[in-house]
C-alpha cells in the first residue's frame, strides 16, 4: 500500500480535486445539510488506472454526464475538463495503479425535493488500496454467492441507466445480507424474477463455448461488461444476451462477475449450485485475457 494512504477514507494525506481546485484530502468536506446527502441527489463513476493510464476514461466520463442528464443535473464542467482533472490528480497523487472516483452532487443552496435552485458540485478522488474489489486469493478460488431478497426495480421505478447513488441502497443491503450469512456477495434478481447481476458487478454464465449474460434492461450496462462482450466475441465464443431464470443457472458449468472494481472474478457457487473454477476453466482464461487487454491499452 502506498505510504500516503491510511485506512480511514476521511483521514488520509494527499489531494482531492473539487470544483476546479486541488483540496487537501482532509479538508475536502461539505456541509451536512445538502441534497446529495439527504435525497441521494448524486451520480458517480468507478474507474481504474493501470500503470498511470485510466482504462476507458472517456467512456466513463461520457457515462457520468449521461447519468447526470438522466437525473436532471447539469455538470458545471466540460467532458475535457473532467478528463484532464482525472489525469492531473493521478500525477499530483503520484499514483500509477489505483481506483478513480468522480462524483457529482447537488449541494446546500436549497433543501426539499425541488431542485430549481440547486447548486452542483464535482469532486474526484483516487486511492491505491482497492487493487481489486475481492482479494486475489478469493478471485482464484471463486466467490460464494447467495440470492438476495432485494430485487432490481423496474426502469419505471428507478433510473437504471444512470450510475446514481440512490439505487445503490439495495446493493448495500444485499451485500450486508450475504456477508452476514457467510457469503462473499449476493445474486440479485430483477422485478420480473429474472437473474440480474451481483451487488456491484454484472454476471456471466458459461457452458462450453457458449457465454450467456442477462439483458441489461433494468440494471447498469457496465463498461467492463461491454468490454468483456466485445472481447469474447473476438475470440469466437458464442455470446448471448438473454433473460435467465433462477432455475436455469444450474445448467451452466461456470459463472463470473465483471466490473471496474471486480475486474473479472470467477464464481464458485450460488446458493447450493457449484461451478468449476481454477486454471483449467474458461473463467480463468478470461480473467487473464482481460489483464492482457488492459495492459495492451496502456
Amino acid at each position: 500500500m502506498n505510504s500516503i494512504m491510511a485506512k480511514s477514507f476521511d483521514n488520509r494525506e494527499g489531494w482531492i480535486w473539487m470544483d476546479g481546485d486541488f483540496i487537501p484530502w482532509k479538508k475536502a468536506t461539505m456541509h451536512v445539510i445538502n441534497q446529495g446527502l439527504h435525497y441521494a441527489s448524486a451520480v458517480f463513476e468507478g474507474e481504474r488506472a493501470y500503470n498511470g493510464k485510466i482504462f476507458k476514461s472517456k467512456e466513463h466520463t461520457e457515462r457520468l454526464f449521461k447519468s447526470a442528464e438522466i437525473m436532471g443535473i447539469e455538470i458545471p464542467f466540460s467532458h475535457e475538463q473532467i478528463d484532464h482533472a482525472k489525469n492531473d490528480l493521478l500525477q499530483k497523487m503520484n499514483l500509477k495503479n489505483c481506483y478513480v472516483r468522480p462524483i457529482v452532487w447537488r449541494g446546500s443552496n436549497q433543501m426539499g425535493l425541488s431542485t430549481s435552485n440547486a447548486d452542483v458540485h464535482v469532486a474526484i478522488a483516487v486511492w491505491d488500496d482497492w487493487h481489486s474489489y475481492f482479494k486475489i486469493e478469493k478471485r482464484l478460488e471463486g466467490l460464494k454467492l447467495i440470492t438476495s431478497p432485494w430485487k432490481r426495480p423496474s426502469p419505471e421505478t428507478a433510473p437504471s441507466n444512470a450510475k446514481a447513488s440512490g439505487p445503490y441502497v439495495i446493493c448495500t443491503m444485499s451485500k450486508e445480507y450475504a456477508e452476514n450469512k457467510g457469503y462473499d456477495d449476493a445474486l440479485m434478481l430483477d422485478y420480473r424474477n429474472y437473474v440480474a447481476e451481483g451487488t456491484g458487478a454484472n454476471i456471466f454464465f458459461i457452458k462450453g463455448n457458449d457465454i450467456h449474460t442477462p439483458i441489461a434492461d433494468c440494471f447498469l450496462n457496465g463498461i467492463t461488461r461491454q468490454t468483456v462482450i466485445e472481447m469474447v466475441k473476438k475470440q469466437g465464443l458464442n455470446l448471448v444476451e438473454k433473460h435467465i431464470l433462477p432455475n436455469e443457472i444450474e445448467n451452466y458449468d461456470e459463472a463470473l462477475l465483471t466490473g471496474t472494481a471486480a475486474e473479472i472474478t470467477p464464481i464458485k457457487s450460488i446458493d447450493d449450485i457449484n461451478y468449476s473454477t481454477g486454471k483449467n476453466t474458461t473463467s480463468y482464461k478470461l480473467m487473464n485475457d482481460f489483464t492482457d487487454l488492459v495492459n495492451s491499452s496502456i
